[in-house]
């Protein structure tokens, strides 16, 4: 897992600035993604070579006074609990308020490294300001201008130097694998019964955080890392509180994934929270299995098993192509099943195809159906290739490729998978001009 890095304090003083700032400089930011509620997002920031997650938190809102504690307490104890490195952001033309003082009161408690940041400095005029800041116990205020991103990169500099060096884990696991889903639907029986198999566990190690933990286990001479996260609500349920990092957490473990293992409780089905984290699965170019688990709390007969999975592909067709098993992890029904498809995704991940056969087993395809002529213009695609595995990506080089459609695309990904056998694995396509 990356650091952490949030950004704090009262509201309007430059925080999402800030934190849009870093974002455009030197094109730093791998991916950016919406937080779980109207005010937060955060994005995983690289810079000098190190990557850390950058948070972008809500501004202690100002209600009436029977809220103010409660509010100012509420998200200065959330960064203090969650962060590697705390941004406490004041504003340079105002000088310190009442409410920078509380927020300085409770950082003081915890035992996280603490940026003193003092925005709107934007001249050389201003820099004096900063040192009025002094005496809220954090050393001397670095002094910015979000808007104008005056010292940002050294600003970022400072962060780098002063997050911590975690130890990089050793990456030669043959499989990373996550658990996820939405809370009680059996991760943590399914990560029992994975680590019990053979009783061959290597090792247990504590996660950077509270809620994830990466154990390791052999199975069929192959060492596997799992990641069991917590379970996450729907987005709508997710309240202002530590709910929020256990997000972003389980963005981290994605993003950390070879092979995602998506648990489903049958009994509830698909909420809106399951279907967004399985999208950015798939964006993310992860392996991809459903689990629909407590299968043994069904009534069922011989058809009943085919009906859910036309239920599910007719309802979300994307889930076509990865595979669906229907488990009991307390019975430990099928959960081998499962592992032996992770093994064997991992495998058809890293496959590779020459050119030649890639081209003539497409080529037939594209003979057979080819692009549908748009505006008078015909589109030819004159070449494919492989351009890298693990996962695979592929290359499509024709006269016209901004005429093709979404449904062409994802017709030749379908092509793809049936002709190569790439079920359950990522796969991305690239349409650039010959």
């Amino acid at each position: 897992m990356s650091n952490v890095v949030a950004i704090v304090g009262r509201p309007n003083i430059g925080k999402s600035t800030l934190f849009n700032r870093f974002l455009k400089q030197r094109k730093a930011i791998v991916h950016k993604i919406e937080g779980v509620t109207r005010d937060r997002v955060y994005s995983e920031v690289m810079w000098n070579g190190q990557n850390f997650t950058i948070i972008d938190t809500g501004g202690i809102m100002i209600h009436p006074k029977n809220m103010i504690d409660k509010n100012v307490r509420k998200q200065a104890l959330i960064a203090s609990n969650e962060a590697d490195l705390i941004l406490f952001m004041v504003d340079a033309t105002t000088g310190i308020t009442d409410y920078d003082m509380e927020i300085s009161r409770i950082l003081k408690r915890s035992k996280k490294s603490i940026l003193l940041v003092a925005n709107k400095v934007d001249n050389e005029a201003l820099e004096n300001s900063k040192y009025e800041f002094y005496s809220l116990g954090f050393g001397e205020a670095f002094g910015v201008s979000a808007i104008s991103g005056r010292n940002s990169g050294d600003l970022l500099d400072k962060i780098t130097e002063l997050l911590p060096q975690k130890a990089k884990k050793k990456k030669n696991y043959f499989l990373n694998l996550s658990l996820l889903g939405m809370p009680n639907a059996g991760k943590s029986t399914f990560a029992n019964a994975f680590l019990g198999v053979e009783r061959h566990i290597v090792t247990d190690i504590p996660g950077t955080t509270r809620d994830s933990v990466d154990s390791q286990f052999i199975y069929n001479k192959k060492m596997i890392n799992i990641i069991d996260t917590a379970g996450l609500r729907n987005k709508s349920k997710i309240t202002d509180s530590l709910e929020y990092f256990s997000y972003v957490r389980t963005q981290q473990s994605i993003s950390a994934s070879d092979i995602c293992i998506y648990i489903i409780d049958i009994n509830k089905g698909f909420a809106k929270q399951d279907i967004r984290l399985i999208n950015f699965i798939i964006e993310s170019h992860k392996g991809l299995i459903i689990a629909f688990n407590k299968w043994d709390l069904v009534k069922k007969d011989e058809f009943t098993a085919d009906e859910y999975l036309h239920w599910t592909h007719l309802r979300y067709p994307m889930l076509k192509h990865f595979p669906i098993f229907f488990t009991s992890a307390i019975n430990r029904n099928n959960l081998l099943k499962v592992l032996n498809e992770a093994l064997l995704l991992q495998v058809r991940k890293k496959t590779e195809i020459k050119t030649t056969i890639l081209n003539k087993v497409i080529g037939n395809v594209l003979k057979r159906t080819p692009p549908q002529a748009i505006n008078g213009k015909y589109i030819k695609i004159k070449y494919i290739t492989q351009l890298k595995s693990n996962p695979p990506f592929f290359g499509f080089f024709c006269n016209e490729p901004k005429l093709l459609t979404v449904q062409y695309k994802k017709f030749l990904e379908s092509k793809l998978r049936e002709n190569f056998n790439f079920h359950g694995v990522p796969l991305g396509l690239f349409f650039k001009k010959k």
